[in-house]
């Protein structure tokens, strides 16, 4: 349970003194489920949105000449409404930023069949089929590939595999059989034929059929193709390896059973096995499956468990220039197989508790994520996709982070005054920017050790928390243009990791203000932010505010730009209850220190607003901003020099006062 701040200052010493604000933690689920909900088992004061996508179908246009293509993309999608909340008051309510449904892209499956194959293919040893992949092998230079990354809107889908038989009969221009005297129980036979030209005619047709067939897949998967495909998966014979893969894609998309069957057949063991062949179209094609694997919740913890090791040696330390080069240096194969893992990490840490646990203590996971992120600022790549999953990553490993971590590590953070909460609020900032030499001397005791130690050096999950985080977060805040979602991350990140009443959450809330100069940046978020931005931003400010030491200061930057986005009548744009909740303890966690906060909140039409928003009780979340707005208003009434004021804009005491 979140504790929150205690009233402090001469209003909430009153009869109506200020309710506590309890800080927000957030965590970007990535879940993949079928409807709208929560996690099972979920709490109810962290709420999760779902968004139900259809599928992705990759169009293939062909192109006069040399069997060149250009691509195109159809996208569906289909929103579905809030999960209810459960019935906690406005100041118990952690809040959870909207999640986004995260699926793999798709990869190139079907390659050209090198020249010793071409060498052997001949009708007599296909039957009808030889026709196509004689025909494919003569007709195209490079096989048809699908783009790595599909987006629509703002939302990343899975994507099946490359189908092998254009809908526009490209690739089987001039060939009359294709696939005509093929079918499924035929193919299937083939993936067990002692000819490795009859095993890749069996998984290209496999592919073929199962692109948007979900009768087929059901029926590949009764008759047994699963097990069949996954022991090609280290056949000798790279075509073989390479369409196997390709087919088991294609299965898998958006077939949950098929999936399952993959795992229980040992798939995950035999896909670490193939990850280490030196093949790049092979590799994006394995960390495309796990991509799409990692979208079913209940294989998320067995696909931590058996693949972060070997992902984060084979993939992640190398691809992210965490290795001996120290810089990035990825080929578009490379960047297309780095892209697969993140995003597979992505989906992973928003599972279990467990789970993140077990990504945190990866040797190299962590490390890898900050390495790439920091070497893609240096070089001004910071709206790079893999910069957004690495972030996305980071930020929900934070999630309930100093409930979470070992407890060796959270005594460190803690230091000698750790039980004794009122002592050492306030007290660490001068440490970062010492005003004399005073106060300088006045700080070189535990706390300054602490600091210096936590900060030099971090490894490994150590990074969560290093001070130099607030840094990496604040220029993604700064220099991130284009890509909402990474800045929607970074904010994220930085509100799990000032939320709550850890003296760590403190120390990193008052480093972010007062040596990063957080709000500047955050301020200007604000001021465009679409609401899935705003639940972060206000998130982020409404912790800042707690621990902020000048809440004057404060005050004047952030008042007016956050009455701004309040409701003030029926006519006005509505904003989601959690976003109000977090503006609305913003001005509490002001006001009760500084009157200029209660100052601005008048000259800025604050009270109008206000007031609206108690007045209205049509919905359980319009209740508990009512609430809310109850408290900040009573705490107003505190400040007598402002009761002329309030008297010229026409309230009276009973107004601020009544429930």
């Amino acid at each position: 349970m979140l504790q929150g701040d205690g009233p402090s200052g001469p209003p909430s010493k009153r009869a109506y003194g200020a309710r506590p604000s309890f800080d927000t933690l957030s965590l970007r689920s990535l879940r993949l489920a079928e409807g709208p909900g929560r996690p099972a088992g979920g709490d109810d004061r962290y709420s999760v949105v779902s968004e139900q996508l259809d599928p992705v179908r990759p169009l293939y246009r062909s192109q006069g000449g040399g069997g060149g293509f250009t691509r195109s993309y159809t996208f569906e999608r289909r929103l579905s409404t809030s999960s209810a909340k459960g019935p906690a008051d406005w100041l118990d309510g952690g809040e959870a930023p909207q999640s986004r449904t995260i699926r793999a892209p798709a990869m190139r499956t079907l390659q050209r069949f090198q020249s010793n194959n071409r060498s052997r293919l001949s009708a007599g040893s296909f039957g009808g089929g030889g026709a196509f992949l004689a025909g494919m092998a003569e007709h195209t230079s490079r096989a048809p590939s699908v783009r790595s990354l599909a987006e629509s809107g703002h939302r990343l889908q899975e994507q099946r595999a490359a189908d092998v038989y254009n809908g526009h009969g490209t690739l089987l221009a001039q060939q009359s059989g294709g696939f005509d005297d093929i079918d499924l129980p035929s193919a299937v036979k083939y993936l067990i034929a002692s000819d490795p030209n009859l095993q890749v005619l069996g998984a290209a047709y496999l592919q073929h059929k199962c692109y948007s067939d979900g009768n087929a897949k059901k029926q590949a998967r009764s008759l047994q193709a699963m097990p069949k495909l996954v022991k090609l998966f280290n056949s000798p014979n790279q075509e073989v390896q390479r369409h196997a893969t390709g087919a088991m894609r294609n299965l898998i998309y958006d077939n949950a059973e098929n999936k399952l069957a993959l795992v229980e057949e040992n798939g995950i063991y035999e896909l670490m096995r193939t990850l280490r062949e030196p093949d790049d179209e092979l590799r994006k094609n394995v960390t495309g499956i796990l991509w799409n694997l990692s979208s079913s919740d209940n294989l998320k913890d067995r696909l931590a468990r058996d693949t972060l090791e070997q992902l984060t040696d084979l993939v992640l330390v190398p691809l992210s220039g965490l290795g001996s080069s120290g810089v990035i240096q990825q080929n578009p194969s490379e960047a297309e197989i780095f892209y697969n893992s993140t995003g597979f990490l992505r989906n992973l840490s928003s599972a279990s508790q467990q789970t993140r646990q077990k990504m945190r203590e990866c040797h190299g996971l962590v490390d890898s994520m900050i390495h790439y992120v920091n070497s893609s600022l240096e070089v001004g790549k910071s709206e790079d996709k893999s910069v957004e999953n690495a972030v996305c990553v980071l930020r929900n490993l934070s999630y309930r982070l100093y409930d979470e971590m070992p407890p060796s590590f959270l005594q460190r953070l803690e230091g000698h005054r750790r039980n004794n909460n009122s002592a050492m609020t306030g007290e660490l900032v001068g440490c970062f920017s010492p005003q004399s030499k005073k106060a300088r001397e006045h700080y070189l005791n535990a706390d300054i050790v602490t600091f210096t130690e936590v900060s030099k050096d971090p490894k490994g999950m150590e990074w969560l928390w290093n001070p130099q985080i607030v840094g990496i977060y604040n220029r993604l805040l700064q220099r991130c243009e284009l890509n909402k979602h990474t800045t929607e991350a970074a904010s994220g990140a930085l509100q799990n990791i000032t939320a709550g009443d850890r003296r760590w959450a403190g120390v990193l809330s008052r480093l972010a203000l007062e040596q990063e100069r957080i709000l500047n940046p955050v301020l200007d978020r604000v001021r465009t932010a679409d609401h899935h931005q705003l639940r972060s931003l206000t998130g982020l400010i409404r912790n800042l505010s707690r621990h902020a030491r000048n809440k004057d200061e404060m005050s004047t930057k952030v008042v007016s730009h956050l009455i701004e986005k309040l409701p003030g009548s029926i006519g006005d744009k509505s904003l989601p209850a959690d976003v109000v909740i977090n503006i609305i303890a913003v001005l509490n966690n002001l006001v009760v220190e500084s009157p200029m906060a209660a100052r601005d909140i008048v000259y800025f039409d604050g009270l109008r607003k206000l007031f609206y928003i108690k007045k209205r009780r049509d919905s359980s979340d319009n209740e508990k901003s009512s609430r809310a707005a109850a408290s900040l208003l009573g705490n107003m009434w505190q400040y007598t020099k402002l009761h002329r004021d309030f008297k010229t804009k026409g309230y009276r005491k009973e107004d601020f006062l009544s429930l």
